[in-house]
């Protein structure tokens, strides 16, 4: 007998080699299939997720350098709006200063113009009271004279003749 059985019996256990052959067929078949309809489609889907995701990762990594690109540009603006502003203050100060020292200048040059014009007063109204006194003097210096050549006076009432017109004159 020589039959060639594909089936066996091992321990009271009936083993069917056909079975197990066509199981095993059926299975890379469908191994295949899945591999082909579902698994494909579904690497394809998780690479589609995976893409995204990177892409996603990756836009986000943009934005938060662009962000912070954009928060250093800020800042370095803010920082020269401070110093802008520092000089501005600087600058209305000296201004300010530059302004009080020219007032200052031009009013002790006031001061000083008002100063002369009052001397210049001062000394034309000497001159004025001094011309005046000189002819007081010389009026009364004729008067005096006259009244000596009238009166025939001793050399004492000569003297105080004179002593009184003197002291008129000085009142």
């Amino acid at each position: 007998m020589s039959t060639f059985v594909l089936g066996a019996e091992i321990a009271g256990v009936h083993f069917n080699g056909g079975d197990i052959l066509f199981q095993l067929v059926i299975m890379i078949i469908l191994i295949a299939l899945l591999k082909k309809f579902a698994w494909g489609p579904l690497m394809g889907i998780m690479k589609q997720r995976e893409d995204y995701i990177t892409n996603e990762i990756e836009a986000a990594e943009k934005s938060r350098t662009d962000a912070s690109k954009l928060l250093e540009e800020q800042k370095e603006l803010l920082k020269e709006a401070r110093l802008e502003a520092q000089n501005m203050i600087e600058n209305s100060k000296k201004h300010g200063e530059i302004s009080r020292q020219e007032i200052i200048a031009t009013a002790r040059e006031e001061a000083e113009r008002l100063k002369e014009l009052a001397r210049i007063e001062i000394e034309q109204q000497k001159e004025q009271a001094i011309t005046a006194l000189r002819e007081q003097v010389a009026t009364l210096s004729v008067l005096i004279a006259s009244k000596v050549i009238e009166k025939e006076l001793k050399e004492e009432d000569q003297q105080k003749l004179i002593n009184d017109y003197i002291q008129r004159a000085g009142e």
